[in-house]
């Protein structure tokens, strides 16, 4: 039985895949679950959180979005039996690699998958539609009639945060990269409020939202990263499709809520006055926190029940590659290492 691993090299600086041998896993023990994997999903590997947590390995199990059906159980295991289909994420301190045929899990970890789900459905939304919730829910309580700006509105994390928003009853604009990811935002029912393409870098993100809120300026924000410097001091592609951090202060409005993936943000005093002035807030979207906070695990489970369900219902429409076999999970990791995919990539057994 085979698993993907990943290998840093000795510069810390590249990371290679490779494919190894595991044994048989032991019996069951405790709140385990042996779980046969049908799906995998792909993201990437957050190097730097491994090391700050003192994580890292000579091989580190690669794949954690997975769905499948039980094969046994601890002894001590309320939740599930043999044959439950089931969908969940793997710690960041797992063992066992998603990518492998038979994986070991602790139970809370895990939800059931509605019927109507498939398994690459389940393991592609799983991550984004948490991700989600807790940008858009539990960091910026959004609600029924706020306004929201979703930046990369045509991404894997940025087409779920539209379909939540809408969902809640908010009023929606976006950003696209590239005149594809335009028309894809433009056919989404219901229709956004505002799709603004930033591919050219003359589009002005903030001056866009304030004519779209009649100047009041936006109630939630939820970045792709934003740019910290000025034009000289950042990479080119990163200076023509982000704003800058000032555009993203510019367009917040009163009370309103700033959710940034940018875990390296920078704010200086006038910055922060200005979010003051405005009463506005600024939160990190880090959606491994619920992996390191045991007393949270309650409210995880509620939500990835709570994807599944949104899942079921057709709510969520995630935006998937086309499943690819195990064999060729080690190239598009690699592609999805170095953020060059655009849709979920899901590995189906």
């Amino acid at each position: 039985m085979k698993g993907l691993y990943f290998q840093k090299s000795s510069t810390n600086e590249e990371i290679t895949f490779v494919f190894q041998e595991r044994e048989n896993l032991p019996i069951t023990e405790d709140n385990y679950v042996k779980l046969q994997v049908k799906a995998c999903a792909l993201s990437q590997i957050n190097t730097k959180l491994l090391a700050e947590m003192k994580m890292e390995k000579e091989f580190f199990p690669v794949g954690r979005e997975i769905a499948g059906i039980v094969l046994d159980v601890g002894n001590k295991v309320s939740f599930f039996q043999p044959d439950d289909e089931v969908v969940g994420i793997l710690p960041l301190d797992s063992e066992d690699p998603g990518l492998c045929e038979v994986v070991r899990v602790h139970e809370h970890y895990l939800v059931h998958k509605p019927e109507k789900v498939t398994w690459t459905e389940a393991a592609g939304t799983i991550r984004d539609g948490v991700r989600a919730y807790t940008a858009l829910h539990y960091l910026s309580h959004l609600s029924s009639g706020k306004s929201v700006l979703i930046m990369d509105g045509a991404s894997a994390l940025g087409m779920i945060a539209i379909q939540l928003a809408h969902h809640r009853g908010a009023k929606v604009i976006s950003t696209a990269g590239s005149l594809e990811d335009k028309q894809c935002l433009e056919r989404l029912r219901p229709s956004l409020a505002r799709v603004i393409d930033v591919s050219n870098g003359k589009a002005h993100v903030a001056e866009s939202c304030l004519e779209e809120t009649g100047g009041l300026g936006v109630d939630i924000v939820l970045d792709a990263g934003v740019r910290l410097y000025s034009k000289d001091d950042e990479p080119a592609v990163k200076l023509q499709l982000l704003p800058h951090k000032h555009d993203i202060i510019t367009l917040l409005g009163v009370g309103g809520h700033w959710v940034t993936t940018e875990e390296n943000l920078q704010l200086d005093p006038p910055d922060s006055h200005c979010l003051f002035l405005k009463g506005a807030t600024v939160a990190f979207l880090n959606d491994e926190v619920w992996n390191l906070s045991n007393v949270q695990q309650g409210k995880y489970l509620c939500i990835l029940k709570d994807v599944m369900e949104k899942l079921s219902s057709g709510v969520f429409r995630p935006q998937l590659d086309e499943p690819i076999p195990l064999y060729e999970a080690k190239v598009s990791m690699e592609v999805v290492q170095k953020n060059q995919g655009r849709k979920k990539q899901v590995v189906q057994f």
